[in-house]
């Protein structure tokens, strides 16, 4: 057996050391790394179940112009000559890069070196911008730097910690079981501001149901509260900031009446929170995507800065503003001047001695000289003709982006689209003249940063397939070609590495943040054995946990930490055509826009299909059922999606999660509806409040299939698929009725052979048709179809496939419902150890599971990754509940 590989996990920010031992050609085992400070050896569900995602389906394997298979140097040629030839004629500006948290710091430093200093443009911006920008432009203006001053370590050693905007117990579930472990050890208050009673807000001490952009209004409230408090650090305050007087000027109103007003909450709540934060010293802000992604996201940061600020509680243990990143390396882009505002190694674009620092280390003809496009305005370019050439590098804008339609028809009129991707069909990648395969996570080889600041190695530990190269290649190749040769030409990572470390120490001496000189003599044995590591890492200084700004210290150009005067926005009104405001994020179990999680049949079975959450009451006056299917729209597009019912979701909002595509499903792409508006500070888009309306989607029929090859929907007007194992499974309406059911089935399953046996059931005056095909004594396919929703069971069904098939079984088959000795386990909640809510509640209700420990103790749901621990607790209520009664 092959000895385990330490790496890093693919997905959030988080950062989790892996153990990764391959067990075949494409074959791995995946563990959690116990030596890794970010997680200890805990995964969460996505990251347990890697190794499903590693084989080779759909995968790019070799270049391609003009969808035929083109040879490497081909590709580069002509990626290069069109590239040189657009900067001829029209600028360096008529060129752009979009490029990814999901890249290596190497891949982004050479993407961000060959822009920005050899082509001289920053037209160089990343969908990170989508996710943390807001952050970004807080932390710089409160602190001179993008500095993150705390560590995780800090969520254990905290007495009160907020989340705000972040459900951690879904999107970042290792963190979250270290902050509740701690919890149980140490007593810790748990506050929650979110609008929606998420998971996480469900394990909450105090959940504050904040009305959308009702921070600002709630922080400042808190401003106002301590200055008038003992937890005010006048000391502090004098010695070491400036601004305080105008930024409490700002933090109006003061009345609690009025704040209540702006924010949604009651009073008592309010005063509540405010003598909580108040009383306790140690307390960290922990905020995500809910602060971030907003038109006012960079004034929601520094209001809760302002709050660490006014108190001296930063940069010492368990206290400080706290931002969790969502891609595995967003933190190191922003370290290599992945955005269009930045250079690398935390050097500002806009500060000429900074810009000749970077012109002369680089041997650069060219730095830019003034920020490029950011994301939203990036595709406005590309919409109208200002970017002419656009190299995307893995990343899936025409999905992600906001106004996502309008992205789409800007790329089909482009002149060069450009594609480094894994994966061979993406809603982006069908838009591209040229395709470049990238190395895959298992792969690549190189670093990543996580949200502490904590750089770990990323290595390879499956061979290249196909003709795949890393990302960092490809973009040297094209330089080399465009005549910069002199600037490039590494031979390998560690190369990258080295230079990387060399500029974040040149001219440095602790006046900047980032430093890894430290590190910049690594050899390439080094390189290769280099254990996680927290920055800076200074020459000549030891490493070692480091938390920045308790000595009052800043990095600003009077060395003060500096209050931001922040004014809550004007509540938007409610336009009577577009009456609900939709909030769009992640679920449990799924990543992006699936290209990964998508191939993995045990995480698409906790979300199989698109939903939209709405208020049963909402939904009562809609005339929207659960489980019915829902047409949600904007002014900039649409989307069908299931109705989820349920009170967490307040009154006059929908949820929305962002990982559906035109693979996946027939009309999932959420950023399709989402506005392109943007904070004007950071760029970053408002993916948390459109304006949109709900109606019934009028279907005449609904249909549910499982299959052991990939459906085709044809004929159906809404379709959603998702893998299982073995197989896959459909979910499928439609607002015409097909002439003859039979002929729609197989042509949906792909056809039937003289030897198969074919089990059917009609009922043409109930609308009820179902028909199964039996292959060598095991099922083929199965499809039902009724005139509302199915109520059968999906998991006997999709379990079936697995299964012989004989004599009454295909009939038991067709009832959906198992038969003696055939157990449902249920839909799954525990994706870790495939646990379905059945089996809960048949544990429960037998007297063996009273509690969420108990649960675990004999099926294992929740003892890994625990981001299923508040349905296990649901389940366990909701039995108590109808026991009692």
């Amino acid at each position: 057996m092959a000895d385990a590989v330490r790496t890093t996990c693919a997905y959030c920010g988080v950062g989790c050391g892996i153990l990764a031992t391959r067990t075949g050609e494409r074959a791995v085992t995946i563990a959690g790394d116990a030596d890794h400070p970010a997680n200890r050896g805990k995964l969460c569900s996505k990251g347990t179940h890697l190794g499903e995602t590693v084989g080779l389906e759909g995968r790019l394997l070799h270049p391609m112009i003009d969808k035929r298979r083109a040879t490497w140097d081909k590709a580069l040629d002509l990626v290069a000559k069109r590239f040189r030839d657009t900067i001829a004629e029209h600028g360096p500006n008529s060129v752009a890069f979009y490029v990814s948290g999901q890249l290596l710091t190497e891949d982004y430093y050479v993407a961000n070196k060959l822009m920005k200093g050899f082509i001289g443009s920053a037209n160089i911006d990343t969908n990170s911008r989508l996710c943390m920008s807001s952050s970004v432009a807080g932390h710089k203006r409160a602190f001179g730097s993008d500095t993150v001053p705390g560590t995780y370590d800090d969520l254990e050693e905290a007495d009160l910690v907020v989340l705000v905007g972040s459900n951690l117990a879904w999107c970042h579930p290792v963190l979250f079981q270290r902050m509740m472990a701690a919890r149980e050890r140490r007593g810790t208050t748990l506050v929650v501001i979110d609008p929606r009673r998420t998971p996480t807000a469900e394990q909450a001490d105090l959940h504050l149901a904040v009305r959308a952009d009702g921070d600002v209004a709630l922080f400042n409230g808190l401003l106002r509260h301590l200055a008038g408090s003992p937890a005010m650090d006048h000391g502090f305050v004098e010695r070491h900031t400036a601004g305080f007087t105008e930024a409490l000027a700002a933090a109006s109103p003061s009345d609690p009446s009025a704040i209540a007003e702006a924010t949604g909450l009651s009073p008592a709540d309010l005063a509540r929170f405010y003598a909580l934060f108040a009383a306790t010293e140690r307390v960290v802000t922990v905020y995500s995507q809910g602060v971030n992604q907003s038109v006012c996201g960079t004034d929601k940061v520094n209001a809760i800065i302002n709050c660490h600020l006014a108190t001296g509680r930063i940069g010492r243990p368990g206290m400080g503003p706290f931002s969790i990143t969502g891609q595995p390396n967003a933190m190191g882009g922003r370290e290599v001047g992945g955005l269009a505002n930045q250079l690398a190694a935390h050097l500002d674009l806009d500060d000429p001695a900074h810009r000749d620092l970077v012109a002369g280390f680089w041997g650069a003809p060219r730095v830019a000289a003034r920020p490029g496009f950011k994301a939203v305005d990036l595709f406005r370019a590309v919409e109208d003709g200002r970017v002419k050439a656009l190299w995307i590098m893995a990343t899936n804008p025409v999905d992600s982006l906001p106004e996502a339609d309008r992205v789409k028809e800007a790329l089909a009129r482009c002149p060069l689209v450009v594609c480094s991707d894994v994966i061979r069909d993406t809603d982006t990648t069908r838009l591209a003249h040229v395709l470049l395969p990238a190395a895959a996570w298992g792969e690549k080889d190189g670093t990543v940063t996580n949200s502490e600041r904590r750089i770990t190695r990323q290595r390879a530990f499956l061979p290249l397939p196909g003709e795949a190269r890393p990302d960092w290649w490809m973009v040297d190749q094209v330089a080399q070609r465009m005549g910069f040769g002199a600037g490039f030409g590494y031979p390998l990572p560690a190369a990258i590495f080295r230079e990387h470390a060399r500029l974040s120490s040149l001219g440095n001496a602790g006046t900047r943040d980032f430093d890894l000189g430290g590190l910049a003599a690594l050899d390439d044995e080094a390189f290769d054995a280099l254990a996680p590591v927290q920055w800076p890492v200074r020459a000549g200084e030891p490493s070692g946990p480091r938390r920045f700004f308790g000595d009052g210290r800043f990095f600003t150009p009077d060395g003060r930490g500096q209050f931001i005067a922040t004014a809550a926005p004007p509540s938007r009104p409610v336009d009577p055509a577009y009456p609900f405001t939709l909030n769009t994020g992640r679920v449990r179990d799924h990543w992006h826009t699936m290209t990964r999680t998508g191939k993995s049949a045990r995480l698409s079975a906790h979300s199989p299909e698109p939903f939209v959450a709405l208020h049963p009451e909402d939904a009562a006056v809609a005339g929207i059922g659960a489980g019915d299917l829902v047409h949600c729209d904007s002014p900039h597009g649409g989307m069908v999606a299931r109705a989820q019912l349920g009170p967490g979701q307040a009154r006059g909002t929908v949820f929305a999660p962002m990982h559906w595509t035109d693979r996946f499903a027939s009309a999932g792409r959420v950023d399709a509806l989402v506005a392109g508006r943007t904070d004007p500070v950071s760029g970053q888009p408002a993916s948390k409040m459109t304006a949109v309306r709900l109606k019934r989607f009028p279907a005449r029929w609904y249909g549910f299939a499982v299959a052991r090859q990939r459906p085709r929907p044809v004929g159906a007007d809404y379709w959603a698929l998702a893998r299982v194992e073995g197989g896959w499974r459909i979910e499928l309406a439609g607002r015409h009725v097909p002439a003859i059911w039979r002929d729609f089935a197989l042509d949906l399953l792909g056809g039937s052979e003289p030897t198969d046996r074919l089990i059917a059931y009609d009922d043409a005056a109930a609308g009820r048709h179902r028909l199964a095909i039996v292959r060598d004594g095991t099922l083929k396919a199965a499809l039902f179809i009724a005139p509302a929703p199915l109520d059968i069971s999906r998991a006997f069904v999709t379990a079936a496939l697995d299964g012989a098939v004989e004599g009454a079984d295909g009939y038991r088959l067709l009832a959906g419902r198992p038969g003696a000795g055939r157990p449902d386990k249920g839909e799954t909640v525990c994706a870790c150890f495939q646990v379905g809510c059945n089996q809960i509640r048949s544990l429960v209700t037998q007297g063996g599971g009273g509690s969420v420990a108990a649960v675990g103790a004999v099926l294992k749901a929740g003892t890994n990754c625990g981001s299923c621990r508040p349905e296990i607790q649901r389940i366990i209520e909701a039995c108590k509940a109808s026991t009692e009664s």
